[in-house]
């Protein structure tokens, strides 16, 4: 599987860093992880054309993961083909409204929405040979994390989170986990309601080591904040020692079985 980062930054973007989506490459289809701003002229970037997305997975409905899908819908409207829509129940019916706020599901918008809700803990055949479980996580009330199994392999998409024990009990046989590394452990000592709302890079360290994860990718870092990406990386590897891929916008990551 080829994962490409869109974005690997929070809610507040800077030149190098936008809100964090992916795109995940595997076999024929092409599949687009959360759906913040300039989504069209990004996947044109990275080398893929738009009508490629054969769906389209919010892991929440937070601004900076979601405000772009009208912008994006839109863009495609000429396009005669449907796209599958997963997230959680609250996200996809979310998305939906905001969707029928701009008349984009009217008649004369080719590019059809397929609104598939997925529920805790079970596995749907998204697409031929693609399996997706959804598993909540305590973000928010609509928030899932996506754990991708196809022939190539398994990611583990963790969305924003704190640790997540169902998400851990899934990490130590995946081929790479994906997870919200907002900030260096210090951050959350001035903010403690972090905690309940992200992982900072310590506990992420050492999750992943109890885990055994093959390939750990932070993701999700908070711009806003004055830290470095190697004050994360620091952190990580004071309890973490397997494979690690710390991403930069545009980044492309090959993982998952030869």
């Amino acid at each position: 599987m080829r994962m490409t980062f869109l974005g690997t930054g929070g809610a507040v973007p800077t030149a190098t860093r936008d809100n964090t989506s992916l795109l995940i490459e595997t076999g024929q289809s092409l599949l687009l992880v959360d759906c913040p701003g300039g989504m069209t002229q990004k996947i044109f970037k990275s080398g893929y054309e738009p009508k490629q997305v054969s769906a389209i997975f919010i892991t929440h409905l937070h601004t900076d993961h979601v405000y772009g899908l009208p912008s994006f819908v839109h863009s495609q409207m000429l396009e005669s083909m449907q796209v599958k829509l997963l997230g959680s129940e609250e996200t996809v019916n979310f998305c939906l409204q905001l969707l029928d706020l701009f008349h984009l599901r009217k008649d004369k918008i080719l590019y059809r929405i397929d609104p598939q809700p997925l529920s805790h803990g079970l596995q749907t055949e998204v697409l031929p040979g693609i399996l997706v479980t959804g598993l909540k996580v305590p973000h928010h009330s609509s928030s899932m994390a996506f754990l991708f199994q196809t022939p190539e392999g398994k990611i583990l998409y963790s969305g924003d989170t704190p640790v997540s024990e169902d998400v851990c009990s899934q990490a130590d046989n995946v081929d790479c986990l994906v997870h919200d590394c907002s900030t260096p452990s210090r951050y959350f000592e001035i903010f403690p309601f972090l905690k309940t709302m992200h992982t900072n890079s310590l506990e992420l360290g050492l999750v992943a080591q109890k885990s055994r994860v093959k390939l750990l990718v932070p993701c999700h870092f908070f711009s806003d904040l004055d830290f470095s990406i190697k004050e994360v990386e620091q952190e990580i590897r004071k309890n973490y020692t397997g494979q690690l891929f710390l991403p930069e916008d545009f980044q492309v990551l090959e993982v998952g079985r030869k």
